[in-house]
């Protein structure tokens, strides 16, 4: 039986919600080993002058915990 565990992490980017999704799962991996899944929780962006700026992510990462 394997311990799992899930954190919450908020990312963005300027191109896409997969880019800030990837940038999550990026940046969590260097303190987090094990990551097995990911779940986007939300999706929301900034706008700015009617444009579209920033894509943002809220994301529930799932990793193995040894």
């Amino acid at each position: 039986m394997a311990v799992m565990k899930v954190i919450e992490v908020m990312a963005s980017s300027n191109k896409s919600w997969e880019d800030a999704t990837k940038n999550a799962i990026s940046h969590a991996s260097k303190s987090v080993k094990h990551i097995k899944s990911a779940f986007v929780q939300s999706q929301s962006v900034v706008v700015d002058g009617n444009e579209v700026s920033e894509f943002r992510v809220n994301v529930k990462i799932t990793f193995e915990v040894k």
